[in-house]
């Protein structure tokens, strides 16, 4: 506290600028350290957990025994952990393209406001509000060749002679597959990327047109460049959810037929809770999310 006198003589108090500083600083820290908590005890906590697991022999009944760095080193020797990458990263590459394209074919759909639009916006949305082990076994119901609804279908229309093995082979459980994510997801990321459009300044396309540009010039040298943010969060968001692949899998094919569809996330879910190896499946899981973070890094710096 410091005083000052006025031109009236008369003595004024106020706060010096560090008492202030100090007040606002604490401030503040009150107002992150609910979220500072939440983040602390549901995120930095677990993850502790999961790297000091990593680092030792992790029985799920006995006790833990420190052999750093057995559980890394025993990863390369896992011949399915080594197949489920390969096949990871097909699925993602693939499950990528197919919904960056879906989606924006979507979003340029319903991206003019025109009588009716709402609906098809929301029927486009409306998968996205359904749970995913819910959308695999609604799947799995459909396209059951010895209950589901499809394979007579086909057959009725003459597109088919015989039920198709919908899971029976890899090729064609990945095909269903991917076919589960595009309805599941397509709208959800055609809300994104309508978002973004609808961001774009109008006049940037008025002035295009009054110059002569076609759809396709539009197209390529305005909506794209514009929409590169809004482009870049969904590629994160698809790329980081095609490789932590699970609850499709899981619930659809069971990793069939043959181990054809494990993907690297059942791998972790099988050591840990079928061969009870936590400390192993806990390795598996930093490798991965290192790879998932070095993986975002260069996304977003390439698309910067």
């Amino acid at each position: 506290m410091t005083l000052t006198i006025t031109r009236t003589g008369r003595r004024r108090a106020h706060s010096t600028p560090p008492a202030r500083w100090r007040s606002r600083k604490v401030q503040g820290w009150l107002y992150t350290a609910p979220t500072a908590l939440i983040v602390g005890v549901l995120f930095i906590a677990p993850l502790a957990l999961v790297v000091w697991m990593s680092l030792n022999r992790w029985p799920l009944l006995g006790q833990a025994t420190f052999n750093a760095p057995a559980n890394y080193l025993k990863i390369a020797d896992n011949p399915l952990f080594v197949d489920a990458v390969v096949f990871t990263l097909k699925y993602t590459a693939i499950t990528t393209v197919l919904l960056s394209a879906v989606a924006l074919g979507l979003a340029l759909l319903v991206q003019d406001r025109r009588p009716g639009i709402g609906f098809f916006r929301t029927a486009f949305f409306l998968p996205g509000a359904v749970g995913f082990a819910a959308a695999g076994l609604l799947f799995y119901g459909m396209l059951n060749n010895d209950f589901g609804p499809i394979d007579p279908m086909l057959q009725a229309l003459g597109v088919t002679s015989e039920p198709v093995k919908w899971i029976g082979t890899p090729n064609m459980a990945l095909f269903s597959t991917i076919t589960l994510v595009l309805w599941r997801f397509a709208g959800f990321n055609m809300l994104i990327l309508l978002t973004g459009l609808q961001a774009i300044p109008t006049e940037v396309y008025e002035a295009a047109r009054s110059d002569g540009a076609n759809r396709r010039q539009i197209f390529t040298k305005i909506t794209l460049p514009l929409l590169r943010p809004t482009l870049a969060l969904m590629l994160i968001l698809s790329v980081t959810g095609s490789l932590l692949a699970f609850d499709q899998f899981f619930v659809f094919t069971n990793g069939g037929p043959d181990n054809s569809t494990v993907s690297m996330v059942m791998v972790v879910y099988r050591d840990a809770f079928f061969r009870f190896d936590l400390g192993g499946a806990a390795a598996l899981s930093v490798v991965l999310l290192v790879a998932l973070v070095g993986l975002n890094t260069l996304m977003m710096r390439r698309l910067r």
